[in-house]
């Protein structure tokens, strides 16, 4: 049902071939830093001229990964209509399908970096993304992926911010991109219920269907899962 194709190049050069391939939706994976080692929120950009599906599905991603990580979200509810300055804008203003760019980390931070590090949360992060997917998508079809700072022609030597503790931010976004393809081109039909999963680590320990309209609570100090 869903395809993914990664695209190289300049940015340019990569929008244009994901236009040329009809593809449905485009996604840049990158990661935050800064000079402060306290930094620390998931944002999502979108260009200047984005789609108001390409705005929802931001928003959707950043506090997913926010309640996920237990992050706060930053820009206006998760979002930065045309980046940090115009930063960012140029990466995706000339795709004709929805598209966004991702920064669900600060790299720079010390406890973000260590834990994006594991395949565990590289796991957790495809995971939402191919969520997301699933959901503004539901009907399949080519999606497009794009390492940020990696494989650039004008910079084939570009790999973005460095991480924390050694790494660098490319490498990362490409091992959670290709995560996630793995979990698009392997997943079915898009399920009429809601599924909800208990998960150690990257093991499902309990899966289950309820109605999507279900509200589900946590109850951390009694141990108890509420599906009401």
């Amino acid at each position: 049902m869903y395809q993914v194709k990664f695209y190289k190049g300049d940015y340019y050069a990569r929008q244009a071939a994901a236009n040329e391939d009809q593809c449905k939706l485009y996604i840049e994976q990158h990661f935050n830093s800064s000079a402060s080692q306290s930094a620390n929120y998931s944002v999502v950009v979108t260009g200047y001229n984005a789609s108001q599906t390409s705005k929802n599905w931001g928003r959707w991603y950043a506090r997913a990964v926010s309640q996920e990580f237990d992050i706060p979200v930053g820009g206006e509810s998760g979002l930065l209509v045309g980046g940090y300055n115009g930063r960012g804008d140029y990466n995706l203003r000339f795709t004709n399908m929805p598209a966004i760019l991702l920064e669900p980390f600060f790299v720079s931070n010390p406890q973000t970096a260590e834990l994006i590090k594991t395949e565990a949360a590289q796991y957790r992060l495809a995971s939402i993304l191919t969520e997301s997917i699933q959901r503004f998508l539901p009907d399949g079809g080519l999606v497009g992926f794009s390492v940020g700072h990696k494989y650039k022609t004008s910079s084939p030597n570009d790999r973005g911010a460095a991480v924390f503790g050694g790494g660098t931010e490319a490498d990362i976004a490409e091992a959670v991109l290709l995560k996630a393809q793995q979990q698009l081109e392997t997943v079915g039909a898009v399920p009429q219920e809601r599924e909800i999963k208990v998960m150690q680590g990257n093991e499902v320990l309990w899966k289950g269907n309820i109605d999507f309209d279900a509200d589900v609570r946590w109850d951390g100090q009694r141990g108890v899962l509420t599906v009401s």
